[in-house]
C-alpha cells in the first residue's frame, strides 16, 4: 500500500489574482476592525492637509494596524512593518500595502487625539449595540516598566557630581584643543570627544531642570491640597526643591523609581483603568500617572470614566490602596453611587484612640465603610474585582504581552497605554459580537 501525501507545489504561480480574506480565519480580529472603524469618527487624524508630497496612508487603515498588532502582542514600530509582509491578517487590514517603520513610529507619536477619539467612539458604539453596561465601575492600577534602564537613574546629589567631573572633562578638552591648534598639531578624535561629553553635559542639565520642575508642580499640587483640606486632615508639606536623594532617569526623565509586586523596584509608570463591572467586561478610562502608589487616583479616573461615557456609576469597587477617605466622599457626592473600598485601619484607630474633629469624623467613616462591607450584598457585590479588572490586566500583561511602554514621556506613554486599552476593548468586542 502506497504512502499519500497532500501535493506541495511552490512553483506553479496563481492562475487567478488571491482573495486574501479567503485567507483569513473568519474568526480574526481583522474582520471586527474592518467592520467597526469605519463608524468611529476619526476626523481628530494628524494628516497633511496640503495635499503636497507623497500620498498618505488613510488614518483608519493605520489606526486598524497599530490596533490590530497591538491586540497580537506586537509593540515594536519595526516588528509591526515586518507583519505587514509576513502576517495574511495584517496584508489584509492594510490591503497588501506596506507602511514603513518610520511613518508607523510617525502616526502613533502624533495622533493621540486621534486615539483618545477612538477609544471613546468605540465605548459609545459598545453601548448603542449592548456591549457595555455601566453601573458598578472597578479600579485599579498596575506597575509598567518604562523604556529606560533603572541603571541609569541617578540621585540628585549623583547628578550634580556627575556635571561638576563633566565641566571638568570638558575644561580639559579644550584645554588639550588649544593647545593641538597652537602647535599645529592634529587633534586627532579630540572633536568627537568633546561633542559625546558635551552632549551627555546637556542631556543630565534638562533632566536636572526637570527633576526640579516636577518637585515645583508637586508643591504647588500639595500647597493647594492642605488650603482646601479641613483642619486635622492636612497632609504633609512638600519641599520647593528636590532633595539630595531625589531620584530621576536621563533617559526617561518623566519616569520614576516604582516598587513593584514581583521585584523591590522598576524604573517605569503607574498605570490606571478602570473596567466595566460585568464579566469580560469593557475598559472605560485608562491613564498613566507618576505617582508610586494609588492614593490620589480614585476621583481623576472614575471622572474620566464618567466623561468618557457619560453616565454615572451606581457603585465604584477599589482596593485598600485608594484609601482617600475625601476622595472617596467627593465621588459619592458627584456621582450619587457608593465606592467600596476596604480602609485600612491606622495605629491610633487600632489602638481605640480618640480624637475630635476631622480624625474622628474619618474614624467613624471607616467604620461604616467596614460594616457596609460585612453585608451579604456588598460581598457579592466586591466580590466583581476578581472576575473583571484583575483578569484584564492579566489579559493585557501576560496574553498581550505589553509590560513595557515602547515611548518615553509621560504624555507619550498615556497615549500608547490608551492604543492598549483601545487594542483589548477590540478583541472583548469582536469575541462578544461573533
Amino acid at each position: 500500500m502506497s504512502i499519500r501525501y497532500v501535493s506541495v507545489d511552490r512553483n506553479t504561480p496563481l492562475l487567478l489574482p488571491p482573495d486574501l480574506r479567503e485567507w483569513v480565519q473568519q474568526d480574526d480580529l481583522v474582520h471586527f476592525l474592518v467592520d467597526a472603524l469605519p463608524l468611529v469618527d476619526l476626523s481628530g487624524a494628524a494628516v497633511n492637509q496640503r495635499g503636497t508630497g507623497s500620498e498618505q496612508y488613510p488614518p483608519g487603515m493605520m489606526l486598524g494596524l497599530l490596533v490590530y498588532c497591538y491586540a497580537n502582542g506586537i509593540f515594536s514600530s519595526r516588528r509591526i512593518e515586518r507583519a505587514t509582509y509576513q502576517n495574511v491578517s495584517v496584508r489584509y487590514l492594510c490591503a497588501d500595502t506596506h507602511p514603513d517603520h518610520d511613518t508607523i513610529a510617525k502616526f502613533r507619536r502624533e495622533n493621540g487625539p486621534l486615539l483618545r477619539q477612538a477609544f471613546v467612539g468605540l465605548l459609545q458604539l459598545a453601548a448603542r449595540s449592548g456591549l457595555l453596561q455601566l453601573g458598578t465601575l472597578v479600579l485599579d492600577g498596575t506597575k509598567l516598566e518604562a523604556n529606560a534602564s533603572k541603571r541609569k537613574t541617578l540621585t540628585k546629589a549623583q547628578l550634580e557630581a556627575e556635571l561638576q567631573r563633566l565641566d571638568v572633562c570638558v575644561t580639559e578638552l579644550m584645554a588639550r584643543a588649544e593647545q593641538a591648534d597652537a602647535q599645529a598639531a592634529e587633534p586627532e578624535a579630540l572633536p568627537a570627544q568633546l561633542a559625546d561629553v558635551q552632549r551627555r553635559r546637556a542631556r543630565l542639565l534638562a533632566a536636572q531642570a526637570q527633576l526640579e520642575e516636577q518637585q515645583r508642580l508637586r508643591h504647588e499640587q500639595r500647597e493647594q491640597e492642605r488650603q482646601t483640606c479641613p483642619p486635622g486632615s492636612k497632609p504633609k508639606a512638600v519641599p520647593l526643591h528636590p532633595g539630595g536623594q531625589a531620584t530621576v532617569n536621563p533617559t526617561d526623565p518623566d519616569s520614576t523609581l516604582t516598587p513593584a509586586a514581583n521585584r523591590p523596584y522598576i524604573q517605569g509608570y503607574n498605570a490606571q483603568v478602570v473596567i466595566s463591572g460585568q464579566p469580560r467586561g469593557l475598559i472605560v478610562a485608562a491613564d498613566v500617572v507618576r505617582d508610586t502608589n494609588d492614593l490620589r487616583q480614585l476621583a481623576p479616573m472614575v471622572g474620566q470614566a464618567v466623561a468618557n461615557t457619560g453616565q454615572n456609576p451606581q457603585a465604584v469597587l477599589v482596593d485598600t490602596g485608594y484609601d482617600n477617605l475625601r476622595q472617596i466622599l467627593d465621588v459619592e457626592t458627584a456621582t450619587g453611587g457608593q465606592v467600596l473600598c476596604p480602609p485600612a485601619a491606622s495605629a491610633k484607630e487600632r489602638a481605640g484612640a480618640g480624637g475630635g474633629g476631622w480624625r474622628a469624623f474619618r474614624k467613624a467613616q471607616r467604620q461604616a465603610m467596614r460594616a457596609r462591607l460585612q453585608t451579604p450584598a456588598a460581598q457579592q457585590l466586591y466580590a466583581l474585582r476578581g472576575i473583571t479588572v484583575e483578569p484584564a490586566l492579566g489579559i493585557i500583561k501576560s496574553v498581550l504581552g505589553f509590560r513595557r511602554f515602547m515611548l518615553r514621556g509621560l504624555e507619550k506613554v498615556k497615549l500608547e497605554w490608551v492604543l492598549v486599552a483601545l487594542a483589548f476593548n477590540c478583541r472583548r468586542m469582536a469575541v462578544a459580537g461573533a
